[in-house]
Parts: C-alpha cells; sequence; structure tokens
C-alpha cells in the first residue's frame, strides 16, 4: 500500500525544514580527544555587571533605577559628583557581560564576552561597554572587559509604531574583550592519575576508549569508573612528560556507541533520525481534518419610506469540514537507517504529519529508539 502515496518527501536540508541524519550502522572509529574532555581543563563560567554607554538614544528608561545608581557611583569613582535626578539615561544601558574561561588562559591573554541587556534598553547598537570586572564562581576577579559591542543587527523606530528590526539587537558580543587577570586553578593530574570525560556518557564508548589506552600503553592503565569517568594512571616513563602522554591518548582511535535516538522539533518541523534506529512490523493509518471557518457580512437597509428602520451589517458564517481520506499503511521490519529513511519517503507526508506518525510509533512499541522533543 505504500505505492500509492506518490509525494515526494524530501529529506535533507532544504526549506522544507526537515532534516534526517543517516550513518552507517557500525560503529564508527574516533580520537579518544574527540570523544572525552580532560577532566580539570574544562572552561569556567565568568560573569559580570556593568553599563554600556554611546547610545543613540536607546538606552534604559529613568524608570531604571539601578542605572541610575551605577551610573552615579561610576562618576563619584571618577570624581565627578552629580545629582542622580539630574542624570539622563538616554544613551546608557545597565547589562550583564558573561563569558568562559580556559583552565590554561594565561594572564594577559583575551576572551570573548557576551553582552546582554538587562534593563529596558531598544538596542545596544554602537555601544562601548565599559571597563567591567568579570568573577567566577568563587567570587574572584578573573578578567576585565572593555570594548566596542557588536550585535550584527539593528533596530530601528519611527513614529506611529512603525519599526525594522533585524536579529537580536539587545545582546551583543565583544570578540577578545576581556582580559585575563588570573589563571584558573585547574588540576589535570593528581597523584599519578588523570581521567577523560566523554561528551555524551555511554558504558560501551567507556569500555572502548579504555581497551584502546590499554591496548596502546599495555597492562591495565586505563579503567572506566561509569558511563562518562575513565581514570587512567600515568606510566611511570611519562611522570615527567604528561603533556606527551596526554597528546599520544588523545590521538588514539576508538569506536564511539551511542543509544538509538530520533529527535524532532515541531516548531521547525525538523526531524533528525540517528544511527541504530529500528522500526517493529507496524500499521499506520493517519488522515487530516480541516475545518474553514468563512465569515461574509451583509448589509440589511430598510426601505426609504420606513422612518424608525435602521441599516444593520449582518455577519454570515459558513463552516466546511474536510476530513482526507486515510489509508492504512503498513511498515515492514526496518533495521537500519537508509530502510527507515525509504519508508518515511514512501509514506508521502508533510513533516508535521510524520512527527504524529513517530510519536504514535513510539507509543505502539513500534519505534525501538528513545524519542526527544525539542
Amino acid at each position: 500500500m505504500l505505492g500509492s502515496f506518490k509525494k515526494r518527501f524530501v529529506f535533507g536540508l532544504s526549506l522544507a525544514a526537515l532534516l534526517t541524519v543517516a550513518v552507517a550502522s557500525n560503529a564508527l572509529a574516533s580520537r579518544v580527544k574527540d570523544l572525552a574532555i580532560l577532566e580539570g581543563i574544562e572552561k569556567e563560567a565568568l560573569l559580570g555587571y556593568g553599563l554600556v554607554v554611546g547610545l543613540g538614544g536607546t538606552g534604559d528608561g529613568q524608570s531604571t533605577e539601578y542605572t541610575v545608581s551605577s551610573l552615579t557611583a561610576m562618576l563619584e569613582r571618577l570624581g565627578v559628583t552629580v545629582d542622580p535626578n539630574a542624570i539622563k539615561l538616554k544613551n546608557v544601558a545597565a547589562v550583564m557581560v558573561t563569558g568562559n574561561q580556559d583552565g590554561f588562559a594565561a594572564p594577559g591573554s583575551r576572551l570573548d564576552v557576551t553582552v546582554s541587556s538587562l534593563g529596558d534598553a531598544s538596542s545596544l547598537e554602537g555601544g562601548i561597554l565599559i571597563m567591567t570586572p568579570m568573577k567566577g564562581v568563587d567570587g574572584k576577579v578573573y578578567a576585565l572587559a572593555q570594548g566596542s559591542i557588536s550585535i550584527g543587527g539593528f533596530n530601528i523606530r519611527s513614529g506611529a509604531g512603525n519599526s525594522f528590526r533585524k536579529n537580536h539587537s539587545t545582546v551583543g558580543m565583544i570578540p577578545n574583550g576581556a582580559k585575563v587577570e588570573n589563571r584558573m586553578q585547574s588540576e589535570f593530574m593528581t597523584s599519578g592519575q588523570m581521567a577523560w570525560l566523554l561528551h555524551s556518557p555511554d558504558f560501551s564508548t567507556a569500555q572502548s576508549v579504555t581497551n584502546a589506552i590499554n591496548k596502546v600503553f599495555g597492562g591495565k592503565v586505563a579503567k572506566a569508573q561509569d558511563a562518562q569517568r575513565i581514570v587512567v594512571n600515568v606510566p611511570e616513563s611519562f611522570i615527567e612528560y604528561p603533556v606527551d602522554f596526554i597528546s599520544r591518548m588523545g590521538s588514539i582511535s576508538a569506536e564511539s556507541d551511542q543509544v538509538a535516538r530520533v529527535v524532532i522539533n515541531e516548531r521547525t518541523g525538523t526531524i533528525i533520525v540517528g544511527d541504530g534506529v529500528v522500526l517493529r512490523a507496524a500499521a499506520v493509518a493517519h488522515g487530516n481534518l480541516k475545518v474553514v471557518v468563512k465569515t461574509s457580512f451583509d448589509v440589511s437597509q430598510p426601505n426609504s419610506f420606513n422612518e424608525s428602520g435602521q441599516t444593520v451589517v449582518t455577519p454570515e458564517i459558513t463552516t466546511d469540514v474536510d476530513e482526507g481520506n486515510a489509508s492504512v499503511i503498513h511498515i515492514p521490519y526496518t533495521g537500519t537507517v537508509s530502510d527507515v529513511v525509504k519508508v518515511l519517503n514512501e509514506v508521502g507526508a508533510s513533516p508535521r504529519d510524520i512527527i504524529a506518525i513517530l510519536q504514535a510509533l513510539k507509543l505502539s512499541g513500534s519505534l525501538q529508539a528513545e524519542l526527544v522533543i525539542m
């Protein structure tokens, strides 16, 4: 019955917004450093509060009291005493500054930062961030941010409520906008041990990485503690050369294995089918119900000799209900991603219909994969 559906259903990077990723069914080999990150060198989040100046009338309003207080305090530190009630905020905006610092970042190196409006500023276009300390979770200042903001868009407003906006104008970037002042306390080797953390925790992948490391360095150098953490004992010959040891481990190839997963996004109609997805035999009947409500207006007007009559507008409402014919579709057992793609192509439904079908197949037990809804 699949042959009765002849509509073309395209999977790929297209304006149809349906994306299907088909990969080989066998486990693929990847480098250890592509599968995991060394524990202790993760990037740490930094946060700061600052002011953006130089805005062309798009800053915070007078009701944003914390912006007034911040500007007053900044001017007083610079030796300028002002009356807070006399400050006009059109060209100033309070912002949060965020970034991530690498564990190996040395003082003097630069970081990219993101600047986000806190108040009711309409745009950060053309603004300059004033020197802002950025702190870590321990409350210590690790970087200082300052520079011109790039928002990659604009926000134009004119009279009568007309406006035109491109991209998000209240969030911007400052490339290399922060200077590192203090190094993070990062330790990737403790008592002759280090550990790899898998980006996607999986017991099979963890054991595969462990076996690959042991095969190259011999013995029981590596041991998987759980689905994510793999502890490695540094051999005596590499104790004084940990960088060389890490470099060699990172280049080792290991097979990765992940849980079969189907990811769908109902807002965009996107579907991603991963490796290992299996459809067991099932029968599907899926139809479309379309309801169209139309309203037309007629004018009822009394004749010219009727003095008490009034002209009135009377609405006339018509409702059309169209329920599409639903054929029963037999879905055979599919053991590979290519089989799943072939079946979904021949169904000939829209992306949103396919999403509904996949959800129903999951509930029925036919879809042998984890269903993730974004």
